[in-house]
């Protein structure tokens, strides 16, 4: 009653501030706006009071541009559904087909307890297994769905050795376990352009409204170093300082995840077909300049999304057992890798969030809001790069503490463009670092859906995750600043 309660208040004071910056921005116009941008300034800030303070379902605020555009005589109806379509909404499209057959034929599990094996049970070893399994899943399933998987395995081992550690001993390794299957999730989301809707929602954004297309392959070669150099030091943070200490293990529960690997038994036709395919799809997205410089085929990386997706359904499981992995899924296993009703699982609002962001960046972009905007944050930025890139990224992660990185991404691309136009800047070399660390909150619950679902163990004192998000906070944020000030230009072809 009292968290119904909490909803509640939060939705009304999210209600008034909405209303409140509505009619501030009618009575004082602080932009000098004409007609049409003030009614898509206002627009705007309707959008944003519903998606950061959740008085609607954030995709169903994303179809308000639909409706308001053409009433409002923003722009026309065609073209406002334009952005909807967008071809990075299908490259996700693709990529949450192949992650829906990973998870119905339990392939993930697989391939997480095969990492782990090999790592070792051992000391920190433990450690290091389940980051880096999780870290490897989460590049290519969303960061939520990888952390749902590694939760219970967690919890199982802690189960079985909870009583043989003092009280403290065992609330230590039960912390470093649940937050580092948190954060590896976080992180590993960074290094693909399919590993986390911000990503996916960046790149759609600077092919739509910049006409910059990222390849797959551009963003893994930046993003990936990033990623699995703040995962190294994630560990050595945890290791040396955190949680300094062996994370020994008992036998009981080495053997708990052994007879885990051992109940996979060995692969079936199904995984062995997901895997194909799925390896299919990482050759081709990393590829691909080649076969397009080879045979002048008009390829790209939502082609190739779309193309394997087709496959799932198409190419046979070849088996006629019926113990899913999960009971959500068809249980028509004798048919196909995926069948239709399998696709209930998919997230279908995260598309349309995705079309209704690029609509509103689109219209604060055409009719000059941004570029005002832009102009007047442009006039106090610092004005060396590498402490620009720094002050951006401190300022995202700050904000997706609390507010989703989605929205967040989609309300501080389109502002960031115009920052870096007025400093003739190539807007990646800011719009990448504010992206990244969107998905790198690690400090509150509310941070990122892995936080919240390791935190909701109630293993995880809340003073613990303040500390020891904290760390990663900074950890991530000198990181990505580094980095990106580095990489960047091989992208950009900038300095």
């Amino acid at each position: 009653m009292q968290t119904l309660y909490q909803s509640w208040t939060r939705r009304h004071i999210g209600a008034g501030v909405a209303i409140l910056s509505i009619l501030l921005n009618l009575m004082f116009n602080p932009f000098h706006l004409e007609n049409i941008p003030m009614r898509m300034s206002n627009v705007a800030l309707l959008m944003l009071g519903c998606w950061i303070f959740e008085l609607l379902p954030m995709p169903v605020v994303a179809l308000f541009p639909i409706v308001l555009f053409p009433l409002l005589g923003i722009e026309s109806l065609g073209k406002t559904a334009a952005p909807y379509a967008d071809p990075v909404i299908f490259l996700f499209m693709g990529g949450f087909f192949i992650a829906l057959a990973i998870e119905k034929w339990g392939l993930h599990k697989r391939i997480a307890m095969n990492i782990i094996a090999r790592t070792g049970m051992k000391g920190n070893q433990i450690l290091l297994g389940f980051m880096v399994a999780t870290f490897m899943i989460s590049m290519w399933i969303s960061n939520t769905a990888t952390t749902l998987m590694m939760f219970p395995i967690v919890l199982s081992v802690l189960k079985v050795i909870q009583h043989q550690y003092k009280p403290d001993e065992l609330a230590k390794l039960q912390t470093a376990l649940l937050l580092s299957i948190a954060y590896a999730s976080n992180i590993g989301g960074l290094a693909t352009i399919v590993g986390t809707p911000p990503n996916t929602a960046y790149v759609g954004y600077a092919l739509q409204n910049l006409n910059i297309r990222i390849s797959f392959f551009e963003w893994t070669l930046i993003c990936f170093p990033i990623a699995l150099l703040i995962l190294y030091m994630i560990y050595l943070a945890f290791t040396k300082w955190l949680f300094r200490g062996q994370q020994e293990i008992s036998s009981e529960a080495e053997n708990y995840l052994l007879g885990i690997k051992r109940a996979l038994g060995p692969w079936t036709q199904p995984e062995k077909r997901v895997m194909l395919i799925f390896l299919a799809a990482a050759f081709l997205w990393m590829t691909k300049d080649v076969w397009v410089y080879l045979f002048k085929l008009d390829l790209s990386d939502t082609g190739i999304a779309i193309f394997c997706a087709i496959l799932l359904f198409v190419i046979p499981s070849g088996s006629s057992e019926t113990n899913l992995t999960d009971t959500d899924f068809s249980s028509d296993k004798s048919s196909y890798l995926l069948t239709w009703e399998d696709t209930h699982k998919m997230a279908w609002g995260i598309l349309i969030l995705f079309g209704g962001g690029l609509t509103m960046a689109k219209g604060l972009e055409s009719t000059g809001i941004m570029q005002r905007i832009g102009d007047f944050l442009a006039a106090y930025a610092p004005n060396q790069l590498v402490w620009l890139i720094f002050m951006v990224a401190v300022i995202s992660i700050l904000l997706s503490e609390v507010m989703s990185n989605i929205a967040q991404v989609m309300i501080m691309a389109p502002i960031l463009t115009s920052v870096s136009y007025t400093l003739e800047l190539n807007p990646l070399i800011l719009g990448i670092p504010m992206t990244l660390a969107a998905s790198c909150a690690g400090m509150l619950p509310m941070g990122t859906p892995p936080n919240a679902i390791v935190f909701s163990s109630g293993k995880i004192p809340l003073s613990s995750m303040l500390k020891v998000g904290l760390v990663i906070n900074v950890i991530s944020v000198i990181m990505i600043t580094l980095l990106t000030y580095c990489l960047i230009p091989i992208l950009t072809g900038t300095r």
